[in-house]
């Protein structure tokens, strides 16, 4: 694509559009917060994953987030300088780190939980290391997990749930040998891998699925908008979502019934579908209204099913520099974007530090995009920008009269 005869990739970058971060870990290097408010990017969307960030997403969305809680009145504050949007949810791979102690079932009752035996329950292979197990973090329960997540969503009225997700390829590190939590990097939050060696335990699929349904059932409850991690479990990740909306599917009507129905039915139908389209019907769901597949790395013939004209949540598909155009793979994530609707696309910097970095990343991922799609990159910028505020606010963005885009 060529502007005035110049390539998508040498045209001067159009910041002052907007440009929208729809996945991100600032909070991982908390130095990097200062860095905010210098940059390019108007929002940035920020992950919790585990323990140690939640509150510090909250503390970042108090000191870079929107004062206004609405679409008008925080559209207005977010044209100065970089703002935040928190997201708050529990990663899959610190799932191990939940006991589900919600349902009657449940693995643990009550009084008589066992720190060894849960992690027994949850990890494969089962280990009998109790020594490796009982250095594991003291696991939180899923209510009480649950309950503070629901907290956080109603401080922040524009909060999204996330990162959640599966992920079947992951190992859990082994723990800290002595002496090297002494030599950790101080300016990361603790929590994550750091350098440690990978142990043979993964986290079971049963028990990454309880913890992502439960999020996602929040969600829905609270009307929110997810964002969701999945590696080497795409199938899965499709069917945990579709086991939420069972039964609250799109009714699919044929062009020759809706013509049998006449006009008004038809209008009626038309009116209904359109204020689901807008995000009108804050009525609890057991399903997240809008759901973002973060640095999708599947196939493009899965998509199909995401679009289905019975589906009933609004689906997102993300793509950052780092995941999806750093490999050999990135062929397979131009095609992908290539086959998502121009109005279903996101771009993400899914980095750790905020700064020129990231801006850097998200300006090579809207050019990718753009030159992929065929868009100029003013045309790009300002369909990213309104793709990101219907993922996140729940309706499309208006136009000057008035109406939607």
């Amino acid at each position: 694509m060529e502007e005035d005869g110049v390539s998508t990739d040498e045209a001067a970058f159009p910041w002052h559009l907007g440009v929208y971060d729809a996945h991100c870990h600032p909070t991982d290097t908390l130095s990097s917060s200062d860095d905010i408010p210098k940059m390019k990017a108007r929002v940035l969307t920020i992950m919790a994953t585990r323990a140690q960030d939640q509150q510090l997403v909250a503390d970042f969305a108090d000191k870079h987030g929107p004062a206004k809680s609405s679409l008008e009145e925080s559209e207005d504050t977010m044209n100065s300088q970089c703002q935040i949007i928190p997201s708050f949810g529990w990663h899959p791979w610190f799932s191990h780190q939940i006991y589900d102690d919600t349902q009657a079932s449940s693995e643990l009752k009550p009084g008589d939980f066992n720190k060894a035996e849960h992690y027994k329950r949850v990890l494969t292979p089962a280990s009998e290391d109790n020594d490796f197990l009982l250095a594991l973090p003291d696991p939180r329960s899923l209510s009480e997990y649950l309950a503070q997540t629901k907290a956080y969503l109603l401080k922040y009225p524009l909060a999204l749930v996330g990162e959640i997700g599966l992920d079947r390829s992951f190992r859990i590190p082994t723990n800290w040998l002595p002496g090297e939590q002494e030599e950790r990097t101080s300016g990361h939050t603790p929590g994550s891998r750091e350098g440690r060696k990978l142990s043979p335990y993964r986290v079971q699929m049963e028990h990454q699925r309880k913890i992502l349904k439960a999020q996602l059932n929040l969600a829905g409850e609270m009307h929110r908008a997810v964002s969701v991690h999945g590696v080497a479990a795409h199938g899965i990740v499709f069917e945990t979502l579709r086991e939420t909306w069972k039964g609250h599917e799109k009714e699919v009507v044929s062009k020759r019934t809706r013509k049998r129905r006449g006009s008004v039915d038809a209008a009626h139908s038309h009116e209904k579908e359109e204020e689901n389209r807008n995000g009108r019907d804050w009525s609890p769901k057991p399903y997240p209204p809008r759901i973002c597949l973060h640095s999708y790395s599947g196939p493009p013939e899965p998509l199909k099913q995401y679009f289905h004209p019975s589906m009933p949540a609004i689906i997102f598909f993300s793509f950052s520099q780092v995941i999806n155009f750093s490999t050999a793979a990135s062929s397979k994530a131009i095609e992908v974007i290539k086959a998502v609707p121009r109005d279903r696309i996101l771009v993400e910097s899914d980095l750790h530090c905020a700064g020129e970095r990231m801006d850097g990343l998200l300006e090579e991922m809207v050019r990718s995009v753009c030159k992929t799609k065929g868009w100029s990159l003013e045309d790009g910028v300002n369909q990213l920008a309104s793709n990101w505020k219907h993922f996140v606010y729940g309706q499309l963005p208006r136009k000057s009269d008035g109406s939607s885009e």
